[in-house]
């Protein structure tokens, strides 16, 4: 099928996306790149054989940063690429999408990693490293962002976007409010005050979760949707998914938003999200790339950003998600870097590189997606 801006993705193509278990996305935001919230299905999983990957004429260094949701599979993808490529050295420092764009616009890396797609603004700005081009987003792996909370004697608890929003916004300060009750019928809600805890740190995942309450929640969350720094006011901070995974674990009445795998790492309970559809929708890979099947494509040329379907009512459909994207320029990349960075993400989305991230845990691309990445690296110049 011809990819269309205007079509979404089919469901088909999103099959690859359902993998069983946790998704292992880790922190989005995070400059400690020992941080692992769990192993299982993790970077020292065996991979695909050396003997495989075309190198290209890859040699010497190659520095990146950006988003560790992406980390475990960078470190597969690294270590098989760096065992296949003699004198090879890739080092990817997981301190965050913005973090990593930073880096990026000013020069200081081949390509970031980033949980959303630039900003007009930070395309913009590549302009001035990219030289004759600009920085592209192609989409590497997806999954779902969980509501984590710890609540005693609450073990299935519902919200929808509107009490979500309201929540981390300081409007609704109590776990027996109204809007709660009416949510979760039967449960015992205490009369104690909701602990609300977001990323201290700039984050793609931040980001991710204020797009999602803009669309679906417009009128309860009036903040900047683009915005990757925590925008509202009240609530209390921590560096990282580990950070506020560690602090709703250790905080009774806490509530949270991370990568799901930090939930199953902590078994952290997670919200159910009330969508509109006919039955509250769990956060689960599986849930999660039914609302990525909606996506559509809103790049053009060699530009692969996706536009999430926030607001879906699909059922089934878990609605707040993120796609983890390379960013690299198009044109005018360094001449000394250039080949290495093309032979490592053509191994990155390639099918072997992909069926590391299925290995790992990861959700590999959806097949068509996936197709149009690989067209597009080989043309970086």
């Amino acid at each position: 099928m011809k990819l269309s801006r205007k079509n979404g993705l089919r469901a088909s193509a999103i099959g690859a996306l359902v993998v069983s278990g946790a998704l292992v996305l880790s922190a989005c935001g995070s400059d400690n790149n020992t941080e692992t919230p769990a192993k299982e299905g993790g970077a020292s999983q065996t991979s695909a054989a050396a003997s495989d990957i075309a190198c290209e004429g890859a040699k010497g260094k190659l520095l990146a940063a950006g988003s560790s949701a992406q980390r475990n599979a960078m470190d597969l993808w690294v270590k098989n690429f760096q065992a296949a490529c003699e004198g090879v050295e890739i080092n990817y420092q997981g301190i965050g999408s913005g973090g990593g764009i930073t880096k990026f616009n000013q020069g200081q890396v081949a390509f970031a990693g980033s949980d959303s797609a630039l900003k007009e603004e930070e395309v913009a700005e590549s302009q001035k490293i990219c030289k004759t081009g600009k920085g592209v987003n192609l989409p590497m792996v997806g999954g779902p962002i969980a509501i984590g909370y710890k609540l005693d004697g609450v073990d299935n608890l519902v919200l929808d976007a509107s009490t979500i929003a309201k929540i981390f916004d300081n409007k609704i300060t109590k776990w027996n409010d109204p809007a709660i009750a009416k949510l979760n019928p039967g449960a015992k809600l205490p009369d104690s005050t909701i602990q609300a805890f977001h990323r201290s740190d700039e984050s793609g995942t931040t980001q991710n979760l204020g797009k999602y309450l803009s669309t679906a929640a417009a009128a309860d969350w009036k903040h900047d949707p683009k915005a990757k720094s925590w925008p509202a006011q009240g609530g209390q901070a921590a560096n990282g998914s580990s950070g506020v995974a560690t602090a709703v674990k250790d905080t009774e009445g806490s509530i949270s938003y991370f990568e799901l795998s930090y939930a199953s790492a902590n078994k952290i309970s997670t919200v159910s999200i009330n969508t509109g559809a006919a039955a509250p929708v769990a956060a689960t890979s599986e849930n999660a790339s039914k609302a990525i099947a909606a996506a559509k494509i809103k790049g053009t040329g060699n530009d692969v950003a996706l536009s999430l379907d926030y607001a879906t009512k699909a059922e089934g459909a878990y609605p707040i998600v993120l796609v983890t994207y390379e960013i690299a320029c198009d044109k005018g990349n360094k001449p000394e870097t250039l080949p290495t960075l093309k032979a490592f993400l053509n191994y990155t989305v390639s099918e072997e590189g992909q069926k590391v991230l299925a290995e790992a845990g990861y959700a590999p691309l959806p097949a068509e997606i996936a197709a149009k990445v690989r067209a597009i690296v080989p043309t970086l110049s």
